[in-house]
Protein backbone atom coordinates (compact mmCIF):
# COMPACT_ATOMS: atom_id res chain seq x y z
CA UNK A 1 0.00 0.00 0.00
CA UNK A 2 0.85 3.15 -0.73
CA UNK A 3 1.67 5.95 2.28
CA UNK A 4 -0.65 8.59 1.82
CA UNK A 5 -0.08 11.76 3.28
CA UNK A 6 -3.99 12.92 4.65
CA UNK A 7 -5.78 16.75 4.64
CA UNK A 8 -8.49 15.54 6.15
CA UNK A 9 -8.98 14.49 9.76
CA UNK A 10 -11.88 11.68 9.07
CA UNK A 11 -10.84 8.25 8.65
CA UNK A 12 -10.98 6.82 5.88
CA UNK A 13 -12.66 3.21 5.19
CA UNK A 14 -12.63 0.43 3.04
CA UNK A 15 -15.58 -0.99 1.97
CA UNK A 16 -17.05 -4.31 1.78
CA UNK A 17 -20.71 -3.25 1.98
CA UNK A 18 -22.87 -1.31 -0.91
CA UNK A 19 -25.01 1.99 -0.41
CA UNK A 20 -28.12 2.23 1.62
CA UNK A 21 -30.96 5.10 0.73
CA UNK A 22 -30.89 8.17 1.83
CA UNK A 23 -32.40 9.93 -1.20
CA UNK A 24 -35.62 10.98 -2.03
CA UNK A 25 -37.73 8.52 -3.18
CA UNK A 26 -39.04 8.62 -6.91
CA UNK A 27 -42.42 9.55 -7.82
CA UNK A 28 -45.01 6.52 -7.58
CA UNK A 29 -45.50 6.37 -11.72
CA UNK A 30 -41.23 5.96 -11.61
CA UNK A 31 -41.17 3.19 -8.68
CA UNK A 32 -40.89 0.30 -10.70
CA UNK A 33 -37.63 1.45 -12.30
CA UNK A 34 -35.95 0.01 -9.04
CA UNK A 35 -37.32 -3.25 -9.41
CA UNK A 36 -36.30 -3.62 -13.76
CA UNK A 37 -32.93 -2.75 -12.51
CA UNK A 38 -32.29 -4.83 -10.04
CA UNK A 39 -33.82 -7.86 -12.06
CA UNK A 40 -30.89 -6.95 -14.88
CA UNK A 41 -28.14 -6.19 -12.81
CA UNK A 42 -28.25 -8.53 -9.85
CA UNK A 43 -27.04 -11.92 -12.30
CA UNK A 44 -23.93 -9.52 -13.03
CA UNK A 45 -22.80 -9.15 -9.53
CA UNK A 46 -20.95 -11.64 -7.52
CA UNK A 47 -19.41 -12.57 -4.43
CA UNK A 48 -15.47 -12.91 -3.95
CA UNK A 49 -13.67 -14.43 -1.43
CA UNK A 50 -9.88 -14.16 -0.60
CA UNK A 51 -7.09 -15.75 1.60
CA UNK A 52 -3.68 -14.84 1.79
CA UNK A 53 -0.84 -17.19 3.99
CA UNK A 54 0.77 -14.66 5.94
CA UNK A 55 4.01 -15.71 7.48
CA UNK A 56 4.35 -14.90 11.15
CA UNK A 57 7.45 -13.68 13.45
CA UNK A 58 7.95 -15.72 15.98
CA UNK A 59 8.84 -15.00 19.71
CA UNK A 60 12.76 -15.02 20.84
CA UNK A 61 11.06 -17.55 23.57
CA UNK A 62 10.91 -20.12 21.10
CA UNK A 63 14.60 -20.44 20.00
CA UNK A 64 15.13 -22.22 23.65
CA UNK A 65 14.68 -25.37 23.43
CA UNK A 66 12.60 -26.03 26.36
CA UNK A 67 10.17 -24.09 24.96
CA UNK A 68 10.40 -26.06 21.76
CA UNK A 69 10.23 -28.75 23.75
CA UNK A 70 6.81 -27.76 25.56
CA UNK A 71 4.94 -26.61 22.76
CA UNK A 72 5.98 -29.25 20.42
CA UNK A 73 5.23 -28.53 16.56
CA UNK A 74 1.86 -26.62 17.34
CA UNK A 75 3.50 -23.16 17.30
CA UNK A 76 1.82 -21.53 14.05
CA UNK A 77 4.85 -20.20 11.83
CA UNK A 78 1.88 -18.33 9.52
CA UNK A 79 -1.65 -17.37 10.01
CA UNK A 80 -4.67 -16.72 7.20
CA UNK A 81 -6.17 -13.50 6.46
CA UNK A 82 -9.27 -13.48 4.85
CA UNK A 83 -11.11 -11.00 2.85
CA UNK A 84 -14.76 -10.72 1.60
CA UNK A 85 -15.91 -8.21 -1.28
CA UNK A 86 -18.07 -8.17 -4.60
CA UNK A 87 -17.07 -8.10 -8.29
CA UNK A 88 -18.84 -7.43 -11.13
CA UNK A 89 -18.92 -9.75 -14.76
CA UNK A 90 -17.57 -7.36 -17.31
CA UNK A 91 -17.40 -10.05 -20.29
CA UNK A 92 -19.25 -13.71 -20.79
CA UNK A 93 -15.82 -15.78 -21.02
CA UNK A 94 -15.24 -14.75 -17.21
CA UNK A 95 -13.90 -11.39 -16.73
CA UNK A 96 -14.69 -9.41 -13.21
CA UNK A 97 -13.66 -6.14 -12.09
CA UNK A 98 -13.26 -5.73 -8.52
CA UNK A 99 -11.27 -3.81 -5.99
CA UNK A 100 -7.57 -4.26 -5.76
CA UNK A 101 -7.32 -4.33 -1.89
CA UNK A 102 -10.27 -7.38 -1.51
CA UNK A 103 -7.64 -9.73 -4.06
CA UNK A 104 -3.92 -8.18 -3.87
CA UNK A 105 -1.79 -10.80 -2.62
CA UNK A 106 -4.19 -13.43 -2.21
CA UNK A 107 -3.36 -16.88 -2.35
CA UNK A 108 -6.55 -18.22 -2.94
CA UNK A 109 -9.64 -16.35 -5.18
CA UNK A 110 -12.91 -17.91 -4.93
CA UNK A 111 -15.92 -16.23 -7.10
CA UNK A 112 -19.41 -17.25 -5.99
CA UNK A 113 -22.38 -16.68 -8.75
CA UNK A 114 -25.92 -15.41 -8.44
CA UNK A 115 -26.74 -19.01 -9.51
CA UNK A 116 -24.65 -20.37 -6.38
CA UNK A 117 -21.77 -22.04 -8.75
CA UNK A 118 -18.40 -21.21 -7.59
CA UNK A 119 -15.40 -20.79 -9.39
CA UNK A 120 -11.52 -20.56 -8.32
CA UNK A 121 -10.38 -17.62 -9.76
CA UNK A 122 -7.08 -16.14 -11.37
CA UNK A 123 -5.80 -12.80 -10.83
CA UNK A 124 -5.30 -11.15 -14.16
CA UNK A 125 -4.11 -7.92 -12.62
CA UNK A 126 -4.52 -5.83 -9.77
CA UNK A 127 -3.35 -1.58 -9.69
CA UNK A 128 -3.58 -0.71 -6.19
CA UNK A 129 -2.92 2.78 -7.80
CA UNK A 130 -6.34 3.20 -8.63
CA UNK A 131 -7.48 0.28 -6.53
CA UNK A 132 -8.93 -1.50 -9.46
CA UNK A 133 -8.14 -5.44 -10.28
CA UNK A 134 -9.66 -7.72 -12.71
CA UNK A 135 -9.53 -11.64 -12.20
CA UNK A 136 -10.87 -14.03 -14.62
CA UNK A 137 -12.97 -17.77 -14.07
CA UNK A 138 -13.30 -20.37 -16.73
CA UNK A 139 -16.58 -19.93 -17.45
CA UNK A 140 -18.71 -19.08 -20.55
CA UNK A 141 -21.86 -17.64 -21.31
CA UNK A 142 -22.16 -15.54 -18.24
CA UNK A 143 -24.74 -12.38 -17.50
CA UNK A 144 -22.97 -9.74 -18.63
CA UNK A 145 -23.69 -5.96 -17.06
CA UNK A 146 -24.74 -3.64 -19.16
CA UNK A 147 -21.86 -0.20 -19.77
CA UNK A 148 -22.39 3.21 -19.11
CA UNK A 149 -20.27 6.04 -19.18
CA UNK A 150 -19.27 8.19 -16.91
CA UNK A 151 -18.75 11.04 -18.77
CA UNK A 152 -22.12 12.53 -18.69
CA UNK A 153 -23.04 11.94 -14.79
CA UNK A 154 -25.23 14.85 -13.13
CA UNK A 155 -25.47 15.92 -9.89
CA UNK A 156 -28.15 14.86 -8.13
CA UNK A 157 -28.81 11.68 -10.50
CA UNK A 158 -30.45 8.49 -8.99
CA UNK A 159 -28.33 5.45 -8.28
CA UNK A 160 -28.65 1.94 -7.26
CA UNK A 161 -25.82 -0.05 -5.53
CA UNK A 162 -25.47 -3.65 -5.27
CA UNK A 163 -23.31 -5.61 -3.54
CA UNK A 164 -22.65 -8.53 -1.40
CA UNK A 165 -22.30 -7.21 2.02
CA UNK A 166 -20.65 -9.51 4.81
CA UNK A 167 -21.75 -12.43 2.26
CA UNK A 168 -25.05 -11.40 1.71
CA UNK A 169 -25.78 -11.74 -1.48
CA UNK A 170 -27.89 -9.64 -3.78
CA UNK A 171 -28.59 -6.64 -1.62
CA UNK A 172 -29.56 -3.58 -3.17
CA UNK A 173 -29.55 -0.36 -2.01
CA UNK A 174 -30.31 3.28 -3.23
CA UNK A 175 -29.39 7.05 -2.91
CA UNK A 176 -28.37 10.03 -5.48
CA UNK A 177 -24.70 11.41 -6.91
CA UNK A 178 -23.88 14.33 -4.31
CA UNK A 179 -20.56 15.45 -6.09
CA UNK A 180 -18.43 14.43 -8.83
CA UNK A 181 -15.02 14.46 -9.93
CA UNK A 182 -14.00 14.40 -5.67
CA UNK A 183 -9.89 14.47 -5.73
CA UNK A 184 -7.11 15.08 -3.18
CA UNK A 185 -8.69 12.18 -0.63
CA UNK A 186 -5.93 10.32 -0.10
CA UNK A 187 -7.57 7.29 -0.56
CA UNK A 188 -5.75 6.34 -4.11
CA UNK A 189 -3.24 8.06 -6.15
CA UNK A 190 -5.25 8.58 -8.70
CA UNK A 191 -8.87 9.98 -8.03
CA UNK A 192 -11.51 11.44 -9.69
CA UNK A 193 -14.20 9.97 -7.51
CA UNK A 194 -18.38 9.82 -7.83
CA UNK A 195 -19.66 10.79 -4.48
CA UNK A 196 -23.14 9.46 -3.55
CA UNK A 197 -25.51 11.00 -0.29
CA UNK A 198 -25.99 6.76 -0.16
CA UNK A 199 -24.92 4.94 3.08
CA UNK A 200 -22.15 2.65 3.50
CA UNK A 201 -21.02 0.27 6.04
CA UNK A 202 -17.89 -1.57 5.75
CA UNK A 203 -17.94 -4.78 4.41
CA UNK A 204 -18.60 -4.28 0.53
CA UNK A 205 -15.83 -3.42 -2.06
CA UNK A 206 -15.70 -3.93 -5.95
CA UNK A 207 -19.87 -3.65 -5.70
CA UNK A 208 -21.51 -1.94 -8.88
CA UNK A 209 -22.75 1.54 -8.87
CA UNK A 210 -25.48 1.73 -11.48
CA UNK A 211 -27.96 4.14 -12.60
CA UNK A 212 -31.58 3.80 -13.50
CA UNK A 213 -31.16 2.31 -16.83
CA UNK A 214 -29.12 -0.38 -15.31
CA UNK A 215 -25.88 0.78 -16.61
CA UNK A 216 -22.37 0.53 -14.46
CA UNK A 217 -20.82 4.07 -13.73
CA UNK A 218 -18.56 3.11 -10.84
CA UNK A 219 -17.63 0.20 -8.91
CA UNK A 220 -17.73 1.23 -4.73
CA UNK A 221 -14.68 1.72 -3.24
CA UNK A 222 -14.36 4.27 0.02
CA UNK A 223 -16.41 6.12 2.90
CA UNK A 224 -15.43 8.84 4.79
CA UNK A 225 -16.57 8.66 8.58
CA UNK A 226 -14.88 9.20 12.06
CA UNK A 227 -16.42 6.34 13.51
CA UNK A 228 -16.38 3.48 10.76
CA UNK A 229 -20.54 4.11 10.73
CA UNK A 230 -22.07 6.12 7.81
CA UNK A 231 -22.49 9.66 7.53
CA UNK A 232 -23.16 9.63 3.95
CA UNK A 233 -20.96 10.60 1.86
CA UNK A 234 -19.34 7.48 -0.15
CA UNK A 235 -17.38 7.04 -3.21
CA UNK A 236 -17.09 5.24 -6.22
CA UNK A 237 -14.66 5.02 -8.91
CA UNK A 238 -16.02 5.99 -12.39
CA UNK A 239 -16.61 3.41 -14.69
CA UNK A 240 -14.52 5.14 -17.57
CA UNK A 241 -11.07 5.39 -15.45
CA UNK A 242 -12.16 1.84 -14.68
CA UNK A 243 -12.48 -0.14 -18.36
CA UNK A 244 -9.38 1.68 -18.97
CA UNK A 245 -7.53 0.09 -16.36
CA UNK A 246 -9.23 -3.28 -17.39
CA UNK A 247 -8.36 -2.74 -21.08
CA UNK A 248 -4.83 -2.14 -20.19
CA UNK A 249 -4.61 -5.21 -18.05
CA UNK A 250 -5.67 -7.50 -20.26
CA UNK A 251 -4.15 -6.40 -23.41
CA UNK A 252 -0.69 -6.00 -21.92
CA UNK A 253 -0.47 -7.28 -18.09
CA UNK A 254 0.21 -3.52 -16.53
CA UNK A 255 -1.82 -0.42 -16.41
CA UNK A 256 -0.03 1.72 -19.26
CA UNK A 257 -0.31 5.68 -18.36
CA UNK A 258 0.24 8.88 -20.31
CA UNK A 259 3.58 11.13 -18.99
CA UNK A 260 3.89 14.71 -19.68
CA UNK A 261 7.59 15.16 -17.33
CA UNK A 262 6.43 18.42 -15.65
CA UNK A 263 6.74 19.39 -11.91
CA UNK A 264 3.51 21.54 -10.82
CA UNK A 265 1.86 23.69 -7.95
CA UNK A 266 -1.55 24.49 -6.98
CA UNK A 267 -1.97 28.37 -8.09
CA UNK A 268 -2.96 30.11 -5.09
CA UNK A 269 -4.65 33.47 -4.85
CA UNK A 270 -1.06 35.31 -4.25
CA UNK A 271 0.19 33.81 -7.22
CA UNK A 272 -2.99 34.50 -9.56
CA UNK A 273 -2.95 38.27 -8.73
CA UNK A 274 0.49 38.43 -9.14
CA UNK A 275 0.57 36.60 -12.84
CA UNK A 276 -2.95 38.34 -13.21
CA UNK A 277 -4.96 35.49 -13.51
CA UNK A 278 -8.76 35.43 -13.46
CA UNK A 279 -9.08 32.30 -11.35
CA UNK A 280 -6.51 30.14 -9.23
CA UNK A 281 -8.04 27.65 -11.38
CA UNK A 282 -5.06 26.00 -13.03
CA UNK A 283 -1.47 24.13 -12.30
CA UNK A 284 1.64 26.24 -12.60
CA UNK A 285 4.48 24.48 -14.12
CA UNK A 286 7.35 24.47 -11.67
CA UNK A 287 9.71 22.46 -13.60
CA UNK A 288 10.28 20.97 -16.83
CA UNK A 289 12.05 17.14 -17.15
CA UNK A 290 14.48 17.75 -20.04
CA UNK A 291 13.70 15.87 -22.61
CA UNK A 292 10.13 14.95 -21.67
CA UNK A 293 7.21 15.51 -24.00
CA UNK A 294 6.30 18.86 -22.73
CA UNK A 295 9.90 19.97 -22.96
CA UNK A 296 9.87 19.16 -26.77
CA UNK A 297 6.55 20.18 -27.05
CA UNK A 298 7.88 24.18 -25.73
CA UNK A 299 5.91 23.85 -22.08
CA UNK A 300 8.60 26.55 -19.76
CA UNK A 301 8.63 27.01 -16.29
CA UNK A 302 6.24 29.83 -15.02
CA UNK A 303 3.39 28.64 -17.26
CA UNK A 304 -0.03 27.92 -16.17
CA UNK A 305 -2.05 24.48 -17.65
CA UNK A 306 -5.71 25.87 -17.76
CA UNK A 307 -6.76 22.88 -20.38
CA UNK A 308 -5.64 19.23 -22.13
CA UNK A 309 -7.11 18.07 -24.81
CA UNK A 310 -10.00 20.40 -24.15
CA UNK A 311 -11.09 19.45 -20.95
CA UNK A 312 -10.54 21.57 -17.41
CA UNK A 313 -7.20 21.34 -15.46
CA UNK A 314 -8.16 22.81 -12.16
CA UNK A 315 -5.14 21.48 -9.72
CA UNK A 316 -2.16 19.31 -9.54
CA UNK A 317 -4.64 16.29 -9.42
CA UNK A 318 -6.84 16.93 -12.03
CA UNK A 319 -4.03 17.36 -14.46
CA UNK A 320 -2.07 14.54 -13.22
CA UNK A 321 -5.54 12.09 -13.68
CA UNK A 322 -6.11 13.71 -17.09
CA UNK A 323 -2.96 12.62 -18.48
CA UNK A 324 -3.07 9.31 -17.41
CA UNK A 325 -5.80 8.71 -18.94
CA UNK A 326 -4.26 9.65 -22.63
CA UNK A 327 -2.71 6.59 -24.96
CA UNK A 328 1.34 7.23 -25.15
CA UNK A 329 1.74 8.34 -28.44
CA UNK A 330 -1.58 10.54 -28.84
CA UNK A 331 -0.35 14.05 -29.82
CA UNK A 332 -3.34 16.74 -27.26
CA UNK A 333 -3.54 20.23 -27.58
CA UNK A 334 -2.29 21.38 -24.22
CA UNK A 335 -3.71 24.88 -23.29
CA UNK A 336 -1.28 27.64 -21.19
CA UNK A 337 -1.51 31.11 -19.75
CA UNK A 338 1.61 32.69 -20.99
CA UNK A 339 3.35 36.24 -20.34
CA UNK A 340 -1.04 37.33 -19.94
CA UNK A 341 -1.85 35.44 -23.12
CA UNK A 342 -3.51 32.23 -23.67
CA UNK A 343 -1.27 29.58 -25.96
CA UNK A 344 -1.85 26.08 -27.09
CA UNK A 345 0.79 23.56 -28.05
CA UNK A 346 0.27 20.10 -29.17
CA UNK A 347 2.26 17.63 -26.97
CA UNK A 348 2.67 13.84 -27.59
CA UNK A 349 1.96 12.22 -24.55
CA UNK A 350 4.78 9.80 -23.70
CA UNK A 351 4.23 6.05 -21.27
CA UNK A 352 4.76 6.23 -17.85
CA UNK A 353 6.24 3.31 -17.16
CA UNK A 354 9.06 4.21 -20.19
CA UNK A 355 9.90 8.14 -18.42
CA UNK A 356 13.37 8.67 -18.79
CA UNK A 357 15.20 9.17 -15.13
CA UNK A 358 16.39 12.89 -14.51
CA UNK A 359 19.35 13.91 -16.90
CA UNK A 360 21.40 15.86 -14.12
CA UNK A 361 22.39 14.85 -10.73
CA UNK A 362 23.67 18.12 -8.58
CA UNK A 363 26.42 17.57 -6.29
CA UNK A 364 26.47 19.93 -3.12
CA UNK A 365 30.11 20.95 -3.01
CA UNK A 366 30.02 24.18 -0.50
CA UNK A 367 27.57 24.16 2.11
CA UNK A 368 28.11 24.10 6.19
CA UNK A 369 25.06 21.78 5.91
CA UNK A 370 24.73 19.69 2.36
CA UNK A 371 28.24 18.93 1.51
CA UNK A 372 28.70 15.74 -0.39
CA UNK A 373 25.08 15.52 -0.57
CA UNK A 374 23.93 14.26 -4.53
CA UNK A 375 20.37 15.36 -5.70
CA UNK A 376 18.38 14.98 -8.45
CA UNK A 377 14.48 15.97 -9.65
CA UNK A 378 11.71 14.44 -8.11
CA UNK A 379 10.76 12.48 -11.61
CA UNK A 380 7.51 10.01 -11.82
CA UNK A 381 9.36 6.91 -11.95
CA UNK A 382 10.82 8.69 -8.75
CA UNK A 383 8.01 9.38 -7.27
CA UNK A 384 6.04 6.15 -7.49
CA UNK A 385 9.44 3.74 -6.35
CA UNK A 386 10.02 6.00 -3.36
CA UNK A 387 6.10 6.42 -2.86
CA UNK A 388 6.09 9.88 -2.30
CA UNK A 389 2.50 11.82 -2.65
CA UNK A 390 1.69 13.97 -5.45
CA UNK A 391 1.45 16.69 -2.69
CA UNK A 392 4.63 16.79 -1.57
CA UNK A 393 7.64 18.17 -4.30
CA UNK A 394 11.46 18.45 -3.88
CA UNK A 395 14.23 16.93 -4.93
CA UNK A 396 15.73 12.91 -4.65
CA UNK A 397 19.00 13.05 -1.85
CA UNK A 398 20.62 10.30 -5.02
CA UNK A 399 23.37 9.63 -2.54
CA UNK A 400 25.66 10.80 0.62
CA UNK A 401 29.46 10.94 0.61
CA UNK A 402 30.59 9.60 4.05
CA UNK A 403 32.13 11.72 6.64
CA UNK A 404 30.34 14.64 4.82
CA UNK A 405 27.89 17.55 6.36
CA UNK A 406 25.34 16.45 4.66
CA UNK A 407 26.24 12.98 6.35
CA UNK A 408 26.35 14.82 9.74
CA UNK A 409 23.36 16.34 9.14
CA UNK A 410 21.55 12.76 8.98
CA UNK A 411 20.45 13.01 5.32
CA UNK A 412 19.52 9.23 3.76
CA UNK A 413 19.71 8.20 0.04
CA UNK A 414 15.95 8.24 -0.76
CA UNK A 415 15.38 11.29 1.29
CA UNK A 416 13.48 14.64 -0.43
CA UNK A 417 14.05 17.98 -0.09
CA UNK A 418 11.26 19.97 0.25
CA UNK A 419 11.89 23.01 1.88
CA UNK A 420 15.06 24.88 2.92
CA UNK A 421 14.44 27.75 5.23
CA UNK A 422 11.26 27.39 4.42
CA UNK A 423 10.99 28.44 1.33
CA UNK A 424 9.58 25.45 -0.58
CA UNK A 425 11.70 23.24 -3.17
CA UNK A 426 9.69 22.81 -6.22
CA UNK A 427 12.53 21.10 -8.34
CA UNK A 428 16.88 20.98 -8.98
CA UNK A 429 16.94 24.79 -10.33
CA UNK A 430 15.02 26.09 -7.22
CA UNK A 431 17.19 24.15 -5.08
CA UNK A 432 20.44 25.48 -6.14
CA UNK A 433 19.39 29.16 -5.88
CA UNK A 434 18.20 28.67 -2.61
CA UNK A 435 21.64 26.77 -1.15
CA UNK A 436 23.45 29.53 -2.95
CA UNK A 437 21.79 31.75 -0.86
CA UNK A 438 23.03 30.47 2.48
CA UNK A 439 25.88 31.91 4.80
CA UNK A 440 24.46 31.70 7.93
CA UNK A 441 25.16 29.16 10.66
CA UNK A 442 21.57 27.94 11.42
CA UNK A 443 19.20 26.37 8.71
CA UNK A 444 15.74 25.03 8.76
CA UNK A 445 14.98 21.69 6.87
CA UNK A 446 12.33 19.66 5.87
CA UNK A 447 12.45 16.29 4.11
CA UNK A 448 9.92 13.54 3.29
CA UNK A 449 10.86 10.13 4.31
CA UNK A 450 8.99 7.19 4.50
CA UNK A 451 5.48 8.52 4.71
CA UNK A 452 6.60 11.67 7.17
CA UNK A 453 7.54 15.55 7.02
CA UNK A 454 10.69 16.01 9.33
CA UNK A 455 11.76 19.09 10.44
CA UNK A 456 15.45 20.09 11.48
CA UNK A 457 16.85 22.71 12.90
CA UNK A 458 20.70 22.62 12.26
CA UNK A 459 23.17 25.06 14.01
CA UNK A 460 26.84 25.18 12.85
Amino acid sequence: MHRKMRNISAALFILLIPFAAQAQIPKPSERNWIEDVVEKVLPSVVNISSVKKVSTNQSPLFSDPFFRDFFGNRVPRERVQQALGSGVIVSGDGYIVTSSHVVSGADEVEVRLSDERTFTAKIIGTDPKSDVAVIKIDAKDLPVIKMGSSSDLRIGSYVLAVGNPYGLEGTVTHGIISALGRTGLGITEYENFIQTDAPINPGNSGGALVNMEGELIGINTAILSQSGGNIGIGFAIPVNLVMNVVDSLRQYGRVVRGWLGVTVQEVTPDIAEAMGLESTKGVLIADVVKGSPAAKAGIRQGDVVVSIQGRAVNDPSSLQFLVSEIAPGTSVPVTVVRNGGRKTVNVTIGDLAKAQTPEETFVVQDSRFLQGASVTDLTPPLRDSLEVPNTIDGVVVAGVESNSAAASTGLRPGDVIVAINNTKIAGLGEFKKVIQGINGRRMELSIFRQGMILNMTLIR
